[in-house]
């Protein structure tokens, strides 16, 4: 590969045919730092958290009322997770008779309070209203930016921050998630996104810290004496995440005792509006719906110990103290350094990258464009032979980007990334997307790209000349064995699909 070519494919998101292939690779990524725009036209032209929020509260109310009219015969459903799901919970598979309001509901009754149904009628509701149309708005970006080295961090840090629409809740605000808390940081500081990012409702409920209440706080009080500390509990997913996922990494030294306090300090973040259970009884949150707030009657009283440090402040500085302790740890330094070479240098980051990223961020106190710029003049980024195997959503933008796609459509985008087994913010864990090849490049995979390869071909009518496209794709980095491969082809379409599957295209 050349230097254009890797800078167009490694580190942006694919050559586009109308767009000229940069002269000066790496003063071209560079400028793309300065160039990023943190809310393009269309992601602000979406509805906004609140309003997503507002419909998730109006939902939660009408369970809530449901229940208490059923109640001594209807038992409270759990929100589905990504390990237990309500029966039949698909989102993107979504039947016009199950998206058609309460108006379903009302008709019978019966059906209107079945909290299963209800589940399914919602998840449907919000995967149609506002997750299908964040999936479209950021393959829209994706695909016209004319920062794609930027656009492609903010997909990495939006699995390094994982949320699934596995969880019910989750559906209508995990595009919101990348819209108002990495967007806005991908060119700052680490700990100020993390900051944002612990703060944000999509994380608050898909780690079900918005329902932690300490024990010892006034609602938990308030728990114990109606006998009813089964439902007013500390949780401690989020911590465990934010210390094994979102900082420190696995085995870095932190243990058990570790999670356990920052759950502790963490008890009072919570989400306004979206009260549900004892959290909501509990602690009288009230604000407009989906809005970080604090609330003093959920937080564990006292000092926390973290780490072997001390945390004597009050209330929601607390937990705000902790996360800048580990926003400028060293093995968080190490992590994340470790993560963004594998990203760029191949599955096995090289140890001298990651010791001069690691360097950069210490220095800089997390300063992320430092980063990316040590990145930029890395050598080990820079090898000619393919570093990495595309995983599907890098693989979609790329090929649609090389037939010159500037708009898609909504269930088409869900649909097709789905198919190919990357479903957009569906990862299935906190841990978001594997990084390796070893995950994406199985036979069964590889075909479903050939499959499809051959359905976009044949929607350009052979209208796209694939060997005069090819060079454009990738300047000076096409093999012979593709070049001819296209050239052979029975028909232009036929040539195209080769182009789309190349492995070129397969590989960055």
């Amino acid at each position: 590969m050349s230097a254009t070519a890797i800078a167009l494919n490694r580190f942006g998101l694919g050559a586009r045919p109308d767009q000229p292939a940069p002269d000066r690779p790496k003063a071209w990524l560079l400028d793309q730092l300065e160039q990023f725009e943190p809310r393009p036209a269309v992601i602000a032209a979406l509805p906004t958290t609140g309003t997503i929020a507002a419909s998730l509260s109006d939902y939660l109310q009408t369970q809530r009322q449901n229940r208490r009219q059923n109640q001594g015969t209807t038992a409270e459903q759990p929100l589905p997770t990504g390990r237990r799901r309500a029966a039949g919970y698909t989102v993107p598979q979504m039947e016009d008779q199950e998206t058609r309001g309460v108006g379903a509901g009302a008709a019978n009754p019966a059906v209107g309070r079945d909290p299963v149904a209800q589940s399914r009628r919602f998840a449907r509701q919000q995967a149609r209203s506002y997750y299908m149309g964040a999936v479209a708005a950021r393959a829209g970006v994706a695909l016209t930016s004319p920062a794609p080295f930027a656009e492609r961090l903010v997909h990495f840090w939006s699995s390094h921050f994982a949320v699934s629409i596995d969880k019910l809740v989750v559906i209508g605000l995990a595009g919101q998630l990348q819209f108002d808390a990495i967007r806005p940081h991908v060119m700052g500081k680490f700990g100020d996104m993390l900051q944002t990012v612990e703060r944000h409702p999509a994380m608050l409920l898909y780690l079900d810290q918005a329902a932690s209440i300490g024990p010892n706080s006034a609602g938990g009080q308030i728990a114990a004496r109606r006998q009813r500390p089964q439902k007013a509990g500390m949780n401690e997913n989020l911590a465990r995440e934010i210390l094994e996922l979102h900082t420190l990494g696995v085995r870095t030294g932190y243990g058990q005792a570790d999670v356990t306090e920052l759950a502790r300090a963490l008890t009072g973040w919570t989400v306004a509006g979206l009260g549900r259970g004892a959290g909501a009884r509990f602690a009288g949150v009230e604000g407009e719906p989906g809005r970080f707030v604090f609330a003093q009657r959920l937080h564990e009283p006292g000092t926390r110990t973290i780490l072997a440090r001390s945390f004597a402040q009050a209330g929601e500085d607390q937990a705000a103290a902790v996360l800048d302790l580990l926003a400028t740890h060293p093995a968080t330094a190490r992590h994340i350094s470790t993560k963004l070479a594998r990203h760029f240098a191949g599955d096995e980051p090289p140890a001298a990258l990651v010791a001069r990223l690691e360097t950069a961020y210490l220095k800089t106190g997390g300063d992320l464009p430092s980063l990316y710029r040590v990145l930029v003049e890395a050598p080990e980024c820079w090898i000619e032979q393919p570093a990495k195997f595309k995983t599907p959503w890098e693989w979609s933008i790329g090929a649609m980007r090389a037939l010159g796609t500037r708009e898609v459509q909504p269930q088409a985008v869900t649909g097709l990334l789905t198919q190919l087994g990357q479903p957009v913010w569906r990862p299935g864990s906190p841990a978001g997307w594997d990084d390796i090849a070893a995950s994406w490049a199985g036979p069964d995979a590889v075909m479903r790209r050939v499959e499809t390869a051959e359905r976009m071909a044949g929607r350009t009518n052979g209208t796209i000349n694939a060997r005069a496209r090819a060079a454009q794709l990738f300047p000076g980095g096409l093999s012979d064995a593709t070049a001819q491969a296209i050239a052979r082809a029975e028909s232009p379409g036929q040539g195209l699909a080769l182009l789309l599957v190349a492995p070129e295209s397969m590989r960055r």
